[in-house]
């Protein structure tokens, strides 16, 4: 008789956090289905379910550690590798100095565990202020916003989906995302839920698949959602709407204060320059207003443009205006079971500026747009060295081809990676972690932007083999070498951490947290508890908090408006005192629900069937370019050109281009055979890596100036 059993945990490969059933039998899974008893996610799940299996069985993952001799891949032990790494890091840094060593965190990071609990260690042992993350390409206005307004970069509040009627959202698609900064499960149906309550507007210059679900979708200019926003708030004010309510307390500065900063933005100023009517714009305001309980939302397609962080503030700005914040329906502070505010960095900006550009430090990290000029440019502070954590910044990251030439030229890369990737085939050391079926997990970050409390904890599906290691047990090697403990305090501390693992330290902040018992410990959330319910906890529905909605000392909402409204000049510089695009189309990029970033394609069943690396045109301009469909097309930027098909499609919006990002895995000298088989190209080889939101730092990937060149025949 064969050995059964069903393994229930979340799937870590987005945000969604959506509840499974794996079944194993005589070791090897045979199923991944979604968790029906999941309170959370109501046993949905999205394709990307199955590549957990495919991770764990994938023969092209690494998991010995290696060096690389003579341009070849030889294998070590992990005490040989952690020691000959710690040596070379460490000799790097005495001849260049600390700075000399840079470190990229990749998103990967954030669905770890162990990788949130106990990476802090090396961090700090490296002692350097070259540190960068996917942070500054993707969500880093969110965190800007939320610091300046509410004193804490995760204050980040969420729509409460499952109350609102009336969701209007901003470069957002959920269906493919499973929620972005908002972490949320079967999200089709609970968007289908607010349709029956009310109403659902997408603002997008693509009509995605939440468009095609919503009740209205309008087409909008790249880069130009700004001026809307700026005349939906001139709207607000003119017709007399603003209404704070009970937020009015809780606020620093006087509302009325702020109308003159939007006096000139009237609809019939800005619609010729973003593709909405001065009828459309109006419309949004007064629907919103009229609405019980309505929300406001922008994610990826507002965040990574070049007014991402002001556009950010003007969203939740308008939720303010409206009484929108901290109210049911509306935007909504979690209560997560792990309380990780209390445990983190409240954040800091402009502590230190990046040696060739000058541009500011957020909490730590340099934008990551200017990770290849630190490398290439010559003189104090130079990065010599970098380590990858679990991140491909080759494709993910501006201007991917000049960061590729600049990882060539390092004396030193160190990859925590279990692939060798774009970014990872220049190491000299690969140091690679077990898969994620093979260590526990519980959602650390993603429970501070879920959609509904809950908390749900998974052991590891398989024992960790004896010659792999944990990502924290990697990370935990090197800061020991790196900077030995000296004191038997700090030595009894390393040791006792150690021995706690993850789940140790998890333990203790859940009975430290809002549903914790304490120092009881037959009282409250505790990791046992949570064992013992393998489909998880429910905590309730989000509700308002009051008083609690700020981390600052006077406990104000900081409305900013000097800080952020400052860029307003910028805009007005932007499209009312130069030529705006010229005779070149816009590109934007694309997710599909299949695709995570490049994290995901070396599974045969995410990347097999249609081509998904083509450019969406709209007909309009693919007739005006003489192009046909499946046509080869060269696109082209300041910063490179690839070529790719074209596909034609009306959902495009005229003059406006679409590619996806995570592609690209044509380079030499990797060793992923499924991502290779379906090489695609990088977006990422166009955007530019000098093109910047200025209040942040953050890239601008979408909004970026292209031509298109016709090759050939149609395929």
């Amino acid at each position: 008789m064969s050995a059964s059993k069903t393994h229930f945990r979340t799937c870590n490969l987005c945000e969604a956090m959506c509840g499974i059933a794996i079944k194993v039998e005589d070791g090897v899974i045979t199923s991944i289905k979604g968790d029906e008893d999941d309170s959370f996610s109501r046993g949905h799940i999205c394709p990307k379910a199955i590549a957990l299996k495919d991770l764990y069985e994938d023969p092209d993952r690494i998991r010995r550690p290696l060096h690389k001799v003579d341009g070849e891949w030889q294998e070590l032990s992990w005490d040989d590798a952690l020691d000959k790494v710690a040596a070379r890091i460490a000799s790097l840094q005495a001849e260049h100095g600390n700075d000399a060593m840079g470190v990229y965190l990749g998103n990967p990071n954030v669905h770890n565990t162990g990788s949130i609990l106990m990476s802090g260690g090396l961090l700090r042992a490296l002692k350097t202020k070259n540190k960068f993350s996917a942070t500054s390409v993707d969500q880093l206005p969110h965190h800007i916003v939320c610091w300046k307004m509410f004193g804490h970069q995760l204050r980040i509040p969420v729509p409460d989906i499952d109350n609102t009627d009336h969701f209007l959202m901003f470069g957002a698609n959920p269906l493919a995302s499973n929620g972005s900064i908002m972490s949320v499960a079967d999200v089709k149906q609970r968007l289908k839920d607010v349709r029956k309550r009310g109403k659902l507007v997408v603002v997008d210059p693509r009509r995605t698949a939440t468009a095609e679900l919503a009740d209205a979708h309008y087409f909008v200019r790249p880069g130009s959602d700004v001026l809307v926003l700026l005349a939906m708030l001139n709207v607000l004010f003119k017709d007399n709407l603003v209404n704070t309510g009970s937020l009015t307390e809780y606020l620093d500065q006087d509302p009325a204060e702020l109308a003159a900063s939007f006096a000139e933005f009237n609809p019939e100023k800005v619609a010729p320059l973003t593709g909405m009517s001065a009828e459309v714009i109006r419309t949004m305001v007064h629907d919103f207003c009229a609405a019980s309980q309505p929300v406001m939302y922008g994610r990826l397609g507002v965040s990574v443009q070049e007014f991402g962080t002001l556009t950010q503030y003007l969203i939740m700005l308008f939720n303010i205006l409206t009484g929108r914040l901290d109210s049911v329906g509306g935007l909504m502070f979690t209560k997560p079971a792990v309380d990780i505010l209390a445990q983190s960095g409240r954040g800091h900006m402009g502590r230190f500026h990046s040696r060739v550009r000058g541009l500011p430090e957020f909490n730590g990290e340099l934008p990551v747009a200017t990770l290849a000029e630190e490398i290439t440019t010559p003189g104090t502070g130079q990065i010599k060295g970098m380590m990858l954590i679990a991140g491909n910044p080759v494709l993910s990251t501006p201007n991917g081809e000049q960061l590729d030439r600049a990882f060539a030229k390092l004396d030193l890369l160190v990859a925590v990676d279990f692939y060798i990737n774009e970014s990872s085939r220049h190491a000299d050391f690969i140091l690679p972690p077990v898969s994620p079926l093979e260590r526990e997990h519980y959602d650390v970050t993603f429970n501070v932007l879920a959609v509904r409390n809950n908390a749900r904890y998974a052991e590891a599906l398989f024992p960790r083999p004896a010659d792999g290691r944990h990502d924290w047990e990697i990370l935990l090697g090197l800061r020991d070498r790196l900077q030995p403990a000296h004191s038997i305090k700090e030595k009894l501390a390393r040791n006792t951490m150690r021995r706690m693992g993850p789940s140790g330290i998890l333990n203790v902040l859940l009975r430290k947290g809002p549903y914790g018992g304490g120092r009881n410990p037959f009282a409250g959330l505790s990791l046992s508890k949570l064992k013992k319910s393998p489909h998880g906890v429910d905590l309730g529905a989000l509700k308002p908090v009051g008083a609690a909605l700020s981390y600052h000392g006077d406990r104000k909402v900081h409305l900013e408006s000097a800080f952020f409204l400052k860029d307003v000049a910028r805009v007005n510089t932007r499209f009312f005192n130069r030529d705006t695009a010229g005779d070149k189309l816009l590109l934007i990029g694309r997710r599909d629900v299949r695709s995570n970033n490049s994290w995901l394609h070396n599974s045969h069943r995410l990347v097999k069937g249609k081509d998904r690396c083509t450019v969406l045109i709209n007909p309009e301009d693919a007739r005006h370019l003489n192009v046909d469909d499946g046509q080869q097309l060269r696109v082209s930027s300041r910063v490179g050109s690839i070529e790719l098909a074209a596909a034609i499609s009306d959902e495009m919006m005229p003059g406006v281009v679409s590619i996806p990002h995570g592609w690209g895995h044509h380079r030499s000298g990797t060793q992923w055979l499924e991502a290779e088989a379906h090489a695609g190209v990088s977006v990422n080889d166009l955007t530019d890596e000098m093109h910047l939101d200025e209040l942040s730092g953050n890239a601008v990937l979408n909004g970026v100036p292209v031509t298109l060149q016709a090759l050939g025949e149609s395929a």
